[in-house]
Formats: structure tokens, C-alpha cells, sequence
């Protein structure tokens, strides 16, 4: 068999020897493609008709040989042939994020390609990108013929020793659990503790593809891959897998790095008009003409961009005698319009997806003569083929009739944002509506947040109801958590009626939060412990401290803050009377700022420059 020897120099690292030769996996063929950076360096290796991969971060091993495999009607790709190797290229790629966590991302990467023939004749593309401290590839599928296929999955991720995962499923609670003793599924992305690294394993990019969770592998070392719900994926002709990623830091705060890596592997947006796009705040509506005008009253009152209608606003969601075009009676939703129009608040409206199915093309122009601004989609098909198919085409159709997006349920994000602004946030998270305790909030970013937005449907007390069912934790972590999530449209106030707030001292910090952002950074943490956040809109900082079951303390760096200028920094942190404290201090980027925190508290922050106060 002919062979060809040649010297690979990799910025950073040492000349590698990559042994290619063209033939079936049989023969023996090693690539290695490694990070800008060269921390991070992902070893390729066909042998024994086997497809595998290894991920090593700052030496050490992350990743140990991993499957990469997929089936198509039934056939692996053991003893394809390799036909061609495209040798890593490096991209450096910027991009503006308007509704994001800062003004603009950065992707930064090395990728490389593999094409393969398979037995039956089909061909398969992988496409591999190395970033500093994470790794994406996906597989393209391309076959001749027109009639319907089948692709199966058999990706895996192995470890050097049985990794700790926090296993959740949809908006369960999360269950640290080691792969060794593992008997059931979880979600992407999950996020998991092996060798000393924090890593997250992720999907993103899924258009049409079915959903896809982790199951224990061969050994307590593994997950594979498993469709909880097709067997098989269809298609004719060509299809292109969601990007599977995996992520490495070595502190849990430092995982945070991964957060925007879905929306820098999807697609970019299709050009025109995005500026109508507005995020912001919203309180649902009792489903009554007075309440919805009240709620407006609020809104205003307390700098909100919406009110919503939730289930029930066109009768029982569940019924397909329940049409979505007809507004019960005790609604006047013209006259509920017209008076937001009138304030500049925007009315969202809930539809299910048994409505959603019959009338997505009847619905949009008439809410659109209606002046809707924008739509909630309520208990989707988050989990199989065919529904994320749907959704990806209905997601396109609802920026394309401008109004704003919110998918509530089982829908997970996988950086669908970037091609489709509309969709501001989605559900697929365990929020106060599902009376969360101070483990799972402190969970939350280092697990489903890195994945993107999160509707988390806050509660707060208010001077009738104390919502204790729902609120598992003080009123100044309710606060500080709209900081320490991201969410361009956040759901607040979500079970409290509006003329019920007569604590306006209390939400005053939900006046000034805003949901999007030109920079964040995440100070401080550790995985259901404690977070700290900070965030800059304009020239005002926000700062949000959240700690879970037990006491926390930490001590944050100011040098993000703006040198030369000393802040006006207003704190609303709990007292000892079950509400809120706020006080003032000045601070500059000098400073170290002690927080400590007791069990399931939270401090909020708000630092103003002179220029704003």
C-alpha cells in the first residue's frame, strides 16, 4: 500500500509526524490537530476499522479514545475508506451579539476535515474545530440515490477514570452521580467533573435533527450517545449532524468560558432588519381586560417592555376544539392592545402546540393585524425529529412576521438565537414555576445556562401571597439571580398579581435590570455553592451573588470596573426580617469586595459612575 510521510509545524507545540495513507480504517492513520493557543490538541486515529478521537487540555488527558462512529441503514463506518484529509486551517471569526452577554464574540479555531467512503457507498464528511479549551465535530452524510434513510448515532466520550455528572432530564432536579453507577439518561449539555477538570459535553446547531441525550457506555468511563425517542434519524439524500462539543476548564467558574459556544458554531442570521427586536421584561396577565390593563400600568410604572397572556387566553390549550384566532369573552384583547401600543408595552400571547400545529400559518398575519408583539410557544415537541423539525421551520416563519419568541417546555437551546434573533429565550429549565431550592439555582449556571438563555419564570412575595410553595430561597437571591442568569426576555413576577406590589422598595432593583448586555463577567463560584456575576450595560455595572444550601463566602476583584472612577454601588441584600436591606458604598476597580452570604441569601448590586447616578 502506497504511504506518505510529511512534518505538520503546529504553533506552540512541537513538529508532529502524521502517518496518511489512503486505504480502508484497517491501516493505521493518526492526525492531530491542535488549539490556536495549543492548549488544547485533539488526536485523530483510524485503526483496527475504527474511528476514534482523544482530547488532551494543557497536557493531560481529558478525553481517552472515544467512538466516532454513526450507522446509515444499519451500516457502521468500520473499514470505510479514508479518501481525504483537509489539514487544520486556521479561522478567526468576530461577530456582533446585540441581545447577548457582551457586544461581540470572538471564535477563534483550527479545523480540519475527514472524508470517508462507506461500504454501501455513501460518503461522510467530519468536521472538526479545536478551540482553547473546546473541541466541536460534527458528521455530514451525503448519499446518491433519493429514497429515505436511517441514521443511527454511536458517538461516545470516554474518561481516564468514571466522571461525576450532573445528571438532570428536561426540568428535573440535578443528581451528581458517578458514570460507574449510572442507569438512566441525561441531558445535553451536562456538565461533569473527571481527572481534576470541569467539562461540559454539549449539542449545538440541531435543525432537523432528534433530540439526543448520554447514556453509561461500555465501562463506567463512558456515555454514548442515545436517542431517548427515535430510534434512527431520517433523511434523503444529505444530512448534516448537530455539532456534538466538548469543553474543559480547570475550575467550575472557569467553564463559563463555554457559554456562547453553541451560538459560534450555528449558523449566521439571513440579512435584513433586526433592530425591531426588543428584549426586556414582562408580568403575565390574569386572563381578564382589567388585569391585562393593569399589568400595562405596571409595566410602565416599573420600566417593563411586556405583558403576557398565558394559557386559557383562548380557552382550554389542550383542546382541539380551543381556537387560538378566538379570544374568550372576559378579554378585550383590541382594546388591551391598543392601550400597550398607547404605553409602549409590548402583549405577548401563549399558544400550545396543539393550536400551533393546525393554525402556525393563520395565526401569524392575524396576530399581526392584531399588533401582537410577540408569541410564547407552550408544551412543544422538544424531542424527537419530527418536531424539531417543525420548530426550527416555525421558529424562521415567526421572525419572519417580527414578533419576538419565548419556547417554553421541553425545548433545550443549541444556538439557534444567532440564525434566528426572534427567539429571545425558551424554557427546557427547572424555574420557579417547579419550586427550585438554593442547590438547583447554584447548579444553574454551570450546567443549562452555559447552553444559552433560560426563561426561569421568577416569583416574588408580595403583600398577599408569600409564594412559599414556589420560592425555596431569601428575596435578595431572587433578586441577584436576574443578574446571574441570562435571559433577553425575562419572565418576572410570574404567579403575582399586579396591584398586589405594594413593596416597592423591595423590587426596586427590578426597575433598573436590564436583560442583555455589553460585557459579563463571572466572578466567583463553584457548582451548588455559591455564583457571582457581574454585568455592564452602558456604563452601569450590576453584580449578582448567589449562594446555595450552606453559607458562602468569596472575595471578588473589582479590576473589571473602569480605573480612575470611584462607583456609587447601591446593595439590596436581606435583613433579618425576611425582606430587603439597601445601602450605599462607593467603590473603584482597586478594590476587593468581600461577600459573604448566608445559606440560600444572594446580594444585589448596582454600580453607577459618576456620569449616571
Amino acid at each position: 500500500m502506497n504511504r506518505s510521510f510529511f512534518w505538520l509545524k503546529l504553533p506552540g507545540m512541537l513538529s508532529l509526524t502524521l502517518l496518511l495513507q489512503c486505504g480502508p480504517l484497517a491501516a493505521q492513520k493518526v492526525y492531530t490537530v491542535a488549539s490556536p493557543g495549543g492548549t488544547t490538541v485533539l488526536e485523530l486515529r483510524a485503526e483496527d476499522g475504527k474511528l476514534s478521537y482523544q482530547l488532551s487540555f494543557k497536557g493531560k488527558l481529558v478525553a481517552t479514545r472515544s467512538a466516532l462512529d454513526i450507522t446509515v441503514d444499519e451500516a457502521s463506518l468500520q473499514g470505510a475508506k479514508i479518501i481525504r484529509y483537509d489539514k487544520p486551517v486556521l479561522h478567526r471569526e468576530s461577530f456582533a451579539s446585540p441581545l447577548g452577554e457582551q457586544d461581540t464574540l470572538h471564535s477563534y479555531y483550527r479545523q480540519a476535515k475527514l472524508y470517508l467512503k462507506a461500504n454501501n457507498g455513501g460518503q461522510v464528511r467530519l468536521d472538526f474545530r479545536v478551540m482553547d479549551s473546546s473541541v466541536a465535530f460534527r458528521y455530514n452524510v451525503s448519499v446518491n440515490d433519493a429514497v429515505l434513510h436511517r441514521l443511527g448515532e454511536l458517538t461516545t466520550f470516554s474518561f481516564p477514570s468514571s466522571p461525576l455528572i450532573y445528571q438532570y432530564n428536561q426540568e428535573s432536579v440535578f443528581t451528581p452521580t458517578l458514570v460507574d453507577t449510572f442507569h438512566t439518561t441525561t441531558d445535553l449539555p451536562v456538565t461533569l467533573l473527571t481527572n481534576g477538570n470541569y467539562c461540559q459535553l454539549g449539542e449545538a446547531a440541531n435543525l432537523n435533527y432528534t433530540k439526543a441525550e448520554l447514556a453509561r457506555g461500555v465501562d463506567g468511563n463512558t456515555l454514548a450517545v442515545k436517542f431517548p425517542r427515535d430510534t434512527t434519524v431520517s433523511f434523503h439524500k444529505q444530512i448534516e449532524t448537530p455539532w456534538r462539543t466538548l469543553s474543559v476548564a480547570g475550575s467550575a467558574i472557569a467553564l463559563a468560558h463555554c457559554r456562547s459556544l453553541n451560538l459560534k458554531l450555528a449558523d449566521t442570521p439571513a440579512p435584513g432588519d433586526l433592530s425591531w427586536i426588543r428584549p426586556g421584561k414582562l408580568i403575565r396577565a390574569q386572563l381578564n381586560t382589567r388585569s391585562g390593563l393593569d399589568c400595562i400600568d405596571f409595566a410602565v410604572k416599573h420600566h417593563f417592555q411586556y405583558i403576557m397572556f398565558d394559557a386559557g387566553w383562548y380557552g382550554a390549550e389542550f383542546r382541539s376544539s380551543s381556537d387560538p384566532c378566538q379570544v374568550i369573552p372576559a378579554i378585550d384583547m383590541p382594546k388591551v392592545i391598543a392601550y400597550g401600543k398607547e404605553k409602549n408595552i409590548g402583549v405577548i400571547l401563549y399558544v400550545n402546540y396543539v393550536g400551533l400545529k393546525s393554525k402556525l400559518d393563520t395565526i401569524l398575519p392575524l396576530y399581526k393585524q392584531w399588533g401582537v408583539a410577540g408569541i410564547k410557544f407552550g408544551f412543544v415537541d422538544g424531542l424527537t425529529q419530527a418536531g424539531l423539525s417543525w420548530l426550527s421551520q416555525a421558529i424562521q416563519k415567526v421572525q419572519q412576521y417580527r414578533f419576538v419568541l419565548d419556547i417554553h417546555d421541553n425545548y433545550k437551546p443549541t444556538g439557534l438565537s444567532r440564525t434566528y434573533p426572534a427567539l429571545l429565550t425558551q424554557e427546557g429549565i427547572r424555574g420557579d414555576e417547579n419550586s427550585p431550592d438554593a442547590f438547583h439555582n447554584t447548579t444553574l449556571p454551570f450546567t443549562r445556562f452555559l447552553a444559552g438563555a433560560a426563561d426561569f419564570t421568577y416569583c416574588f412575595p408580595n403583600s398577599k401571597n408569600s409564594f412559599s410553595k414556589n420560592i425555596k430561597v431569601s428575596k435578595a437571591q431572587q433578586l441577584a439571580l436576574t443578574v446571574v442568569y441570562y435571559s433577553p426576555l425575562q419572565a418576572i413576577f410570574w404567579y403575582g398579581q399586579p396591584n398586589d406590589y405594594t413593596n416597592d422598595g423591595e423590587i426596586e432593583f427590578y426597575d433598573y435590570v436590564p436583560t442583555t448586555w455589553n460585557e459579563s463577567h463571572y466572578l466567583s463560584g463553584d457548582i451548588g455553592k455559591g455564583i457571582a456575576v457581574a454585568r455592564r450595560r452602558g456604563d452601569t455595572w450590576y453584580l449578582g451573588c448567589a449562594a446555595g444550601l450552606q453559607d458562602w463566602e468569596t472575595t471578588l476583584d473589582l479590576s473589571f470596573l473602569r480605573p480612575g472612577i470611584t462607583y456609587t454601588v447601591t446593595i439590596y441584600e436581606d435583613d433579618n426580617h425576611q425582606s430587603i436591606n439597601k445601602r450605599t458604598v462607593k467603590l473603584s476597580s482597586g478594590d476587593k469586595l468581600p461577600v459573604k452570604l448566608s445559606a440560600k441569601g444572594g446580594q444585589a448590586f448596582i454600580f453607577r459612575s459618576g456620569a449616571n447616578e
